[in-house]
């Protein structure tokens, strides 16, 4: 009977021994560190690896150093120039100091969630549709240093920010397009434009080197020809030098003139019965 009851109570004893074992060791994973309370007290922070604890006197919080990814959910925004948009965005934050993680701050992924929210919708709202599409660098940076310095007391860090999505209205939409298409039309205008101004100054000193050489207008006509000539035309054309045909042309020209003037009338010629002047070259009866 006694060897029954001392069986009896060395069993109890070993299943609480056990149970104190299982409640005071601990494994924490390299990623991960302990925050130790005892008796309500906050202990040194403990980990990675076995962790003893005082049975039924020490709590312990698990803390991940991992950094987290954080949807921010779609807030609607109105941008400096009063148009709306719903704009998405993605946080990544890790953990720097588990104590300060734990004590500080209630609940961290809930907090840095309306942090980022928050923030988000102040930092868009002060900054044109424009700079929203075109500069979501610096978007990004700003937001980023904003929301770190208001997690840092959470012994939180931030380590990136960045806008996802920009949805606008269909009608903006369209405006957009239609300003996008009208400045590539102003771009391809002005490249036309410095086209024709550069081809033009190269003419221009091609100008001035036959002009001090005239042979090299020859070899140029002779180039012309030979390109006509290598193409299946039916229709071929001899160009001439203006200094060649030049006297040719003056001479016809004079001729035409000379041709279209007036005859002077004869002096001393003496009007007929009529009271008319008899033409140049007639005798007199």
């Amino acid at each position: 009977m006694i060897v029954t009851i001392l069986v009896i109570v060395l069993g109890v004893l070993l299943l609480l021994g056990l149970i104190a074992t299982a409640a005071s060791v601990r494994v924490l994973r390299e990623y991960e560190r302990g925050v130790i309370f005892r008796l309500g007290r906050l202990l040194q922070q403990k980990g990675p690896g076995v962790v003893l604890l005082a049975p039924f006197l020490d709590r312990m919080v698990r803390v991940s150093l991992r950094t987290v990814t954080q949807q921010i959910p779609p807030q609607e925004v109105i941008t400096r120039d009063n148009v709306p948009a719903r704009v998405t965005a993605v946080t990544y934050f890790r953990v720097v100091d588990p104590n300060k993680s734990v004590v500080e701050v209630q609940d961290v992924l809930a907090a840095t969630s309306q942090i980022a929210q928050t923030t988000l919708r102040s930092v868009l709202g002060r900054a044109e549709l424009d700079t929203l599409l075109a500069e979501r660098e610096h978007l990004n940076e700003n937001l980023q240093k904003i929301i770190d310095d208001q997690t840092e007391p959470w012994g939180i860090k931030v380590t990136a920010v960045e806008i996802k999505d920009v949805e606008i209205p269909e009608a903006m939409q369209h405006a957009i397009a239609r300003q996008a298409e009208a400045e590539r039309e102003r771009r391809a205008r002005i490249i036309n434009a410095e086209g024709e101004a550069q081809a033009a100054a190269k003419l221009g000193e091609a100008a001035d080197v036959i002009s001090r050489n005239p042979v090299t207008i020859q070899l140029r006509y002779l180039q012309t020809l030979l390109g006509i000539g290598s193409e299946q035309n039916s229709t071929i054309v001899f160009p001439l030098p203006m200094d060649l045909i030049g006297p040719f042309v003056k001479a016809v020209n004079d001729q035409a003139a000379d041709a279209r003037a007036p005859l002077p009338p004869e002096a001393g010629a003496a009007p007929d019965r009529t009271g008319n002047r008899p033409p140049s070259g007639a005798v007199p009866a």
